[in-house]
């Protein structure tokens, strides 16, 4: 079971100075006094709210992930009730969402590059960001392509997060749009197909 935490003022100041340091610099480059020093408030301060920087990091990924769920949500909604209106607004969603809050790439990928010991407490969510997103793309694939939904979500799945790590990179301009490109050619041969 997931503990969180009963933000305050100081431990919001705080988890939002973490969360940007995390990003920007790393999780493990990261430590207390800087988070403290950023969010003016004392390092007794984060202890005595958070106590411990594994408890900041479970509090950083799970505001995150979300932040990102109800953003996307917004997205979905807005689309409106057509299946591939709404696969595409996911990678539209992505598209905006990287542009204003992950120019490094995702802060889950990013997360897991520094965090792969299942055993910490902030590896389910790293993990269950995913496994979410996976299930969100089959279901939306069941409603395209019943018989192929598995496939099909995995397919796209495979596209959205190979576009996150690629923006992340600055490989090439727009990986994320040029990703949402290749699922609607990819919904509409499933959809002819089915």
């Amino acid at each position: 079971m997931l503990r969180r935490i009963t933000m305050t003022p100081a431990s919001r100041r705080a988890l939002e100075a973490a969360g940007r340091l995390f990003y920007q610099r790393g999780i493990h480059a990261v430590g207390v006094d800087l988070i403290a020093a950023e969010a003016g408030v004392t390092k007794k301060t984060l202890y005595d709210r958070f106590g411990s920087k594994e408890q900041i990091v479970v509090e950083y990924l799970a505001d995150r992930d979300e932040r990102w769920r109800a953003f996307l949500a917004e997205r979905m909604r807005a689309a409106g009730p057509e299946p591939t209106a709404r696969v595409l607004a996911v990678f539209d969603a992505s598209r905006a969402w990287a542009r204003e809050h992950s120019p490094k790439g995702c802060g889950m990928v990013n997360a897991h590059a520094e965090i792969s010991d299942a055993s910490h407490p902030a590896y389910p969510i790293i993990v269950g960001q995913k496994e979410w997103m996976l299930a969100l793309f089959t279901d939306l694939a069941g409603d395209i392509a019943p018989a192929q939904a598995d496939g099909l979500g995995r397919t796209l799945m495979l596209l959205h997060e190979g576009a996150l790590v690629t923006n992340g990179l600055n490989t090439f301009p727009d990986p994320i749009g040029l990703a949402r490109d290749q699922a609607e050619v990819l919904l509409a041969a499933a959809t002819d197909a089915d």
